[in-house]
């Protein structure tokens, strides 16, 4: 079903965010003292009393601040209000209304859509903070709320999806999880609004312009994938700003649900440590990847090009399974193969291979004779058969499965991939005794 859309904005620091994540009933948007921390839309599905609905956090609106980043904000808002079929603008009770509130409403107006106005932080419900003057915004009845213990948010509701329109029917059709990652100013939300067709991430020269990460579902030749748009990863060590730190869980949040991962190197830099751990990431939870150089078309001469290509296994060995992609995601050369890219890695992350099947590759195994020796015992392979898949886990049982050590896990790991199409896909070796 196509949601409706709940477009939630107001200036800096009313509680946007915290009311998102109340009505929502998680922890997804990131909520911090500090004004600006939400810089652009992210979606999250809500439910109330059955119906389900598409909550839009947006970027705080502050029509005079002189921040680099204000004016994208505001666009990434208006854009948000705009699309959405109902607004709930969020104004603070403990500040009355401001001028930014009054600027606001002066935009929603012109909307001619559903606009609730909130009054948060109303922490105390037997308060008696007056809040009639928020009704000279002209957005008729104020509604009291405390975002942060709920007061208040039940009434609203209610009415709230009294104004919805009903939910659209739509193909229901499974939607590939992918993950866009690695460390900050690599062009990942370049890629991400190269994927989508449209400007959904705000795209900057400064790293670390990506806080939230933003899910966005798109179509495209009859399959669906869910774009993850995640904050650059950097070590913990390396975090000291608890906001980026918070964007740090949400983009190990994103990988761990995350079909498939586009790790996104910054070509003229190189392999960096931090792309090395970023790949680690996601080999540890066990998600698909493809390797993704981007900014191609910016690397100075073959010569520098054919390093940058050699560092890929130099550096990146221990994810050699990844398929490797050369793009520009300003230009849009090379993109066109990410999408055909993900189909085929999550075709090998989710397959399912036949028990007969791999017991014929371990027969023709055997036939090769490599195996471990440790005094007069023999390690014997004897059934092998797949236990799980994305990612698949392949269970050997052995007569003497505590034999096996890393050197013979590689083996059997090369020897699965030559045999069976495994691109971009981790896999997991399990060994248990012969019953």
């Amino acid at each position: 079903m196509a949601m409706p859309l709940v477009a939630v904005v107001g200036r800096p620091n009313v509680g946007k965010s915290t009311f998102v994540n109340r009505v929502a009933q998680r922890q997804d948007a990131i909520v911090h003292e500090q004004s600006g921390v939400t810089r652009d839309r992210s979606y999250h599905r809500a439910d109330w009393n059955g119906v389900e609905f598409m909550l839009v956090d947006t970027g705080g609106i502050d029509v005079s601040t002189d921040d680099a980043f204000g004016p994208s904000i505001r666009a990434q808002a208006q854009m948000a209000a705009q699309e959405a079929d109902v607004t709930v603008l969020i104004t603070d009770s403990r500040t009355g209304v401001t001028q930014g509130d009054e600027d606001v409403a002066r935009l929603l107006k012109r909307s001619n859509k559903p606009v609730f106005l909130v009054v948060n932080k109303m922490d105390d419900p037997a308060s008696e903070v007056a809040i009639h003057d928020f009704w000279r915004l002209g957005l008729g009845q104020p509604w009291p709320v405390s975002s942060l213990h709920g007061h208040g948010t039940g009434d609203l509701l209610d009415a709230l999806v009294d104004a919805l329109p009903p939910s659209q029917p739509s193909e229901e059709l499974d939607a590939v999880d992918v993950a866009i990652i690695g460390r900050p100013n690599a062009g990942k939300s370049s890629l991400f609004n190269k994927m989508l067709g449209a400007e959904r991430s705000i795209v900057s020269e400064v790293a670390g312009t990506t806080r939230d990460a933003l899910d966005t579902l798109i179509e495209r030749d009859g399959r669906r994938y869910r774009l993850v748009d995640t904050a650059g990863l950097r070590r913990k060590s390396q975090i000291d700003d608890s906001v980026e730190y918070y964007s740090f869980v949400r983009g190990m949040r994103a990988i761990d649900r995350a079909d498939v991962a586009l790790l996104v190197v910054d070509s003229p830099l190189g392999i960096t440590d931090q792309d090395q751990r970023v790949a680690r990431f996601a080999e540890e939870r066990g998600c698909a990847l493809v390797v993704v150089l981007n900014k191609w078309d910016i690397v100075g001469g073959p010569q520098a090009k054919a390093e940058v290509a050699s560092a890929v296994p130099d550096k990146l060995g221990f994810v050699g399974y990844a398929p490797v992609l050369r793009v520009s995601a300003l230009t849009g050369s090379g993109v066109s193969r990410v999408f055909e890219t993900i189909d085929r890695v999550e075709a090998a992350h989710s397959q399912l291979i036949s028990t007969g099947a791999l017991n014929r590759f371990l027969t023709g195994l055997r036939a090769a004779g490599h195996t471990i020796s440790r005094g007069n015992k023999q390690l014997r392979l004897s059934y092998v058969t797949q236990t799980r898949t994305a990612p698949p886990q392949f269970t050997f049982f052995a007569n003497h499965p505590e034999m096996v050590d890393d050197s013979f896990e590689r083996y059997l790991e090369n020897r699965l991939r030559e045999s069976f199409d495994l691109a971009g896909t981790p896999i997991q070796l399990r060994f248990r005794k012969k019953s």
